[in-house]
């Protein structure tokens, strides 16, 4: 915000709708208060199996409801609690218990723990706070910073060079951390100032951080790929293998774009002065710097591609490396250790409460029939196979504006794979199709491509607003969303690719696991 929209006169507030908004909500706090004060008597002190209750009895209230007015009920009464700003996490989980309760009864409670308990004995869910253990401890190393200050002093002399560092710096980030919020806010507090001190335009240098840092949510170890993974029953090393080459594919997009760009008006991107350059001689001395990080990640992806490893192995040894790396660097530490364990604590439980409340929600809503109530709308509106992928990946798109990566997943991946699999995908413009076996490997990929669309889309798109958070005053939100809109279409490009020519995803497992 400028000092000038800081300063300006704000416009004057109705004092009357501030007190009419604050007594309905108390109305409402009220009102619900006494619904469960009625509840919880008649669960204590009335046969739940006889007609006899305490004022009235609420449970089953709602099981004449067909399908489809339950469907605009829960999902309504789920996008007006998001949009009050309560977090996801508690929404979803307390609006399945309300709505099992309602069209149910206290027996149908039973559901909550029979959905939970399966995902807390998932192994591969352990490896999601391993990973984000390893990232965390990476981060307190130093090493971004001093990859990024090795790309530039290879890249510099080019024009668009720094955002082209950026870029590669972005995407050897992802390979390490699979996570996207903290690569995106680092590289924009690293990066974003010499590029701006050398006067790059500010679409492309905002562009090429927020691009470079949503690749961590499609290369491997992607976090996402993991729960998407357990949700749809696929295997986590065929998922990693068919994001190499989309995740790699982008990079090299980005890059080409920048470097075209810059080459047809090299102000928009200036290399770095002559003065300021480093000898070759210097440049293959740095790149000792990024022995350590680079034997790290291929060792962790060597042994989960190999099957020496489970992604759980492979994330445990892959989290004593980046302690291995945060001790070369200096770095280890108790403090280190407590700060890195702080955050894989808070962004874990995160992760897990948001799956056990979706969980119970979308559980509950496919044993009401949902799952066959929306495969049938959508199938019965005669549309073709890839128009109904399209209107799929356009409503991930439009989802990803508004909720959480991991609610998106546990909400609509196990609706949308069912409608993926009733659908033969016979090839675009006479382009081979995909087999039957690889639907859900192949959807999977396209799933993590749309998410990183989602997180670049205006208006609300996460990228945009962790940028904004380290952005100087200067640079409104307007220019971050123009810098946005190029990239959002290389992405929309990449991933028009992986559907016209589906062994971009498939080649990879196909080779490897036959």
């Amino acid at each position: 915000m400028t000092t000038q929209t800081a300063n300006a006169n704000p416009a004057p507030k109705n004092p009357l709708i501030g007190k009419l908004g604050t007594w309905l909500m108390i109305l409402a706090t009220v009102g619900l208060a006494f619904v469960i004060c009625v509840e919880m008597i008649n669960i204590l002190f009335f046969d739940p199996y006889s007609d006899e209750y305490f004022l009235f009895r609420s449970a089953g209230s709602l099981s004449g409801v067909e399908i489809g007015p339950l469907t605009y009920l829960m999902f309504g009464s789920l996008m007006v609690a998001l949009m009050m700003g309560l977090p996801l996490a508690f929404v979803t989980g307390g609006l399945g218990v309300m709505f099992v309760y309602l069209v149910g009864d206290t027996a149908m409670l039973n559901i909550v723990p029979s959905r939970i308990f399966p995902m807390m004995t998932n192994s591969d869910l352990a490896a999601i706070p391993l990973f984000i253990f390893m990232a965390s401890m990476l981060e307190r190393a130093g090493l971004i910073e001093e990859m990024f200050s090795v790309v530039y002093k290879w890249m510099g002399g080019l024009s668009g060079g720094l955002a082209v560092a950026t870029i590669l710096a972005s995407t050897i980030l992802a390979a390490m951390v699979g996570v996207i919020g903290a690569a995106v806010v680092t590289m924009g507090i690293i990066a974003l100032p010499a590029m701006l001190k050398r006067g790059y335009d500010h679409q492309i240098a905002l562009g090429s951080i927020m691009a470079g840092g949503t690749l961590g949510i499609l290369i491997p170890p992607s976090i996402l790929a993991i729960l998407y993974a357990v949700v749809a029953q696929q295997s986590v090393g065929e998922l990693y293998l068919g994001s190499i080459i989309p995740g790699l594919m982008l990079s090299v997009t980005y890059v080409s774009y920048v470097l075209i760009r810059s080459w047809i008006n090299p102000k928009l991107g200036p290399p770095v002065p002559l003065e300021e350059r480093v000898s070759m001689r210097e440049k293959l001395r740095l790149l000792k710097s990024l022995i350590a990080p680079l034997i790290l990640v291929f060792l962790v992806l060597g042994l989960l591609f190999g099957g020496v490893a489970t992604p759980v192995e492979a994330a445990g040894i892959g989290s004593f490396g980046a302690m291995l790396v945060a001790w070369k660097h200096g770095a280890l530490s108790i403090a280190a250790l407590r700060d890195a364990s702080v955050t894989t604590t808070k962004a874990s439980a995160m992760v897990l409460w948001i799956m056990f409340g979706a969980s119970v929600f979308v559980g509950f809503y496919i044993l009401q029939g949902g799952q066959a109530f929306i495969t049938e709308t959508i199938l019965g509106i005669g549309l073709s196979p890839y128009a109904v992928l399209f209107l799929l990946m356009l409503l991930l798109v439009v989802l990803g504006m508004f909720l959480d990566w991991v609610g998106i997943l546990l909400l609509a991946v196990p609706i949308f794979i069912p409608i993926v699999e009733a659908l033969n995908f016979d090839g675009l413009f006479g382009f081979p199709g995909i087999e039957t076996a690889d639907v859900v490997l192949w959807f999977g990929v396209l799933y993590l491509v749309n998410m990183q669309m989602s997180f670049l889309s205006p208006p609300f798109g996460y990228a945009l607003f962790y940028i904004r958070g380290v952005c100087p005053p200067e640079i409104s939100m307007a220019t971050i969303f123009r810098s946005a809109l190029v990239f959002l279409g290389l992405q929309a490009f990449g991933l028009f690719l992986c559907i016209v020519f589906p062994a971009i995803v498939t080649y990879l497992p196909n080779l490897v696991y036959g």
